[in-house]
């Protein structure tokens, strides 16, 4: 062990199997978590694994909540679509980097110690490219590092504006590549790899990919061994337009034309048939849930039970950041379910089991497996990434550890983190980041020159 190394103790530590009393590890000078040896310095009772967020739209916190009053017509995903858009047009990279360093600290602050940021707005708000082509995202991986957070970077291939392959619209523009610029810009991006960010692909989804460019990309190089991570079935309209272009549904479409395995996320995957729910868990990807986005937006609700029934794979993100919570994401993926079925416990299959547990185990997973990185484990070599919950908190007064993670995410709305380490590094100390006092002032400014337009 390197004399930089630094040992740690906890009364309970959260490890693969759940709380260990044996709550003893290392950190060493690289960040990651090693065997202990020597005196520890105590952190508290309860040390949990940082939580994955897979799923984000950076961008889109700054118009958290401006999307709330009533329209001309039926409001859905697609009235919202169009007040996103408008948004966007006004985001460049300076503005990209000043939201998003915001938007990770208020991430660390909530227990997300590792972020797969879904990015798709690449260039000028014309269409043209930056001088600089990667500009926009350069400035996600700078605030990330800004702010202590891991990041898995998913830049977008989005090529056509629907199933039948029409172009991009003039707000869309800035969205678009062809593969080859896109392969590049894949590459570009992978020489900033380090322990603290990996570069996977997203394919924005079957409506913005066309099939020979799916098959093509995904033949390539740039997709050997990185994650791979698809919006898909989201809203009801999709499922139709799949069905009447391609003659199957979105899910059961890209099971039977793509080798779909571990390394792919289907992020939200929310309107699935028994039989699309069995072959996407058996498939062993990642079923990417946003709870509180996918209510917001009036998606419908995922097949948790017959899901988790089949051994699928699950974790969360928080997407549009109307939200910013694991907490909030795991208690409305349940609550969401007993409104459903009118029924109590439904993520717990099995008697006895504890819902709470179960979510949070799941959503460490496969939170893992979607960045790719070694995350959500407190086990030797996975990066020291970590959460401290509040002694003190009267929430927590007299649980123990059958009932403290059912606790920390059903009985209140109180702020339960108070330490966050990241990467070996502390970067919220008593429910303060290192940071934020700077980098929310930046976030004002930038936000208060966009609403002046």
């Amino acid at each position: 062990m390197s004399d930089t190394a630094r040992t740690y103790s906890a009364d309970q530590l959260w490890l693969a199997d759940g709380w260990s009393t044996d709550g003893a590890f290392a950190v060493d000078a690289s960040g990651h978590v090693a065997p202990p040896e020597g005196s520890a310095e105590r952190l508290g009772g309860w040390v949990l694994p940082g939580m994955p967020n897979l799923h984000s739209h950076a961008f889109q916190r700054a118009m958290a909540g401006l999307a709330e009053r009533k329209g001309k017509s039926d409001d859905s995903f697609w009235t919202w679509r169009e007040t996103m858009y408008a948004f966007a047009a006004k985001v460049g990279p300076e503005e990209l980097k000043a939201i998003a360093a915001q938007l990770y600290v208020e991430m660390l602050k909530a227990g997300y110690t590792q972020v797969c940021e879904f990015h798709y707005l690449h260039h000028q708000p014309d269409g043209t490219p930056y001088a600089q082509p990667e500009a926009m995202s350069l400035a996600l991986i700078e605030a990330a590092r800004e702010a202590g957070i891991a990041l898995t970077l998913l830049p977008v291939l989005y090529m056509t504006g629907g199933f039948d392959g029409r172009p991009l619209t003039v707000r869309q523009r800035r969205f678009g590549h062809d593969l080859s610029a896109y392969v590049h810009l894949l590459e570009t991006l992978r020489s900033h790899e380090r322990d603290d960010l990996r570069v996977g692909i997203a394919l924005h989804s079957l409506r913005a990919v066309p099939e020979e460019a799916m098959r093509s990309l995904l033949a390539t190089s740039a997709a050997k061994d990185v994650p791979i991570h698809i919006h898909i079935a989201e809203q009801i309209g999709e499922v139709q337009d799949c069905l009447a272009t391609r003659g199957s549904r979105p899910v059961e479409w890209l099971l039977d034309h793509a080798d779909v395995d571990k390394r792919w996320t289907l992020v939200h995957a929310t309107h699935l048939t028994g039989h699309e729910t069995s072959r996407l868990a058996r498939s062993g990807a990642v079923a990417g849930l946003c709870p509180t986005t996918e209510a917001n937006l009036g998606d419908g609700l995922f097949p948790l039970a017959d899901y988790l029934d089949a051994h699928g794979t699950l974790g969360i993100g928080s997407d549009s950041h109307i939200s910013i919570s694991p907490v909030e994401e795991l208690r409305w993926l349940e609550y969401g379910q007993r409104l459903s079925t009118r029924h109590r416990n439904i993520a717990a299959r099995r008697e006895g089991d504890s819902v709470g547990e179960t979510l949070w185990r799941a959503a460490l997973h496969g939170g893992a497996r979607a960045a790719a990185m070694p995350v959500g484990e407190l086990r030797t070599a996975a990066r020291a990434d970590l959460l401290v919950l509040d002694d003190e908190a009267p929430l927590l007064a007299a649980r123990d550890s059958r009932s403290l993670i059912d606790s920390f995410l059903f009985a209140g709305n109180v702020p339960l983190v108070r330490h966050v380490m990241c990467g070996g590094r502390w970067v919220v100390r008593d429910f303060h980041h290192h940071d934020e006092a700077g980098i929310a002032a930046r976030y004002r400014a930038v936000v208060e020159r966009l609403a002046r337009g």
